[in-house]
């Protein structure tokens, strides 16, 4: 069942991204990072991105951090780039995964994430504007003060 979804997705994704009527190239050394709009001492860079269309990110997540459990409206698939990336559903004690693991969650999905002792860096594709809402309120580092 869960390859059956993962394959879903991505076939979604990549439907999404046969409509765009041109080819995009991006180097790694073309990237531009700058500071994730939510997660202090994250940063972020988009690779594609032209919302309803096909969005790919790429986040590096400083060493032990924790992004508490939290959902969005689209279907997502992340890719871990660099370091070992913990995932969870809900409220299991989820796993560690290594660089070259990937995950596919589906629209609506509670999940949680974490960093142990290293820099992390995942790409993420998904379909349409970026949004996080976090299953607790207080959790929201938007709305914590400095």
């Amino acid at each position: 069942m869960k390859r059956l979804l993962t394959l879903t997705i991505l076939m979604a994704l990549a439907g999404t991204a046969v409509a765009q009527d041109t080819m995009k190239v991006v180097k790694s050394d073309g990237l531009v990072w700058k500071e994730h709009p939510v997660f202090k001492g994250a940063q972020i860079t988009t690779l594609i991105g032209d919302p309803p269309e096909v969005v790919v990110q790429r986040v590096k997540i400083p060493p032990n951090s924790k992004i508490p459990r939290h959902t969005h409206s689209y279907a997502e698939v992340i890719t871990v780039l660099r370091g070992h990336y913990g995932n969870a559903m809900g409220d299991e004690k989820g796993e560690v995964l290594p660089p070259g693991s990937v995950f596919a969650l589906p629209e609506g999905h509670v999940h949680h994430t974490w960093t142990e002792n290293e820099e992390v860096e995942v790409q993420a594709s998904f379909v349409g504007p970026a949004n996080i809402t976090f299953i607790d309120p207080a959790d929201d580092p938007r709305k914590k003060t400095q």
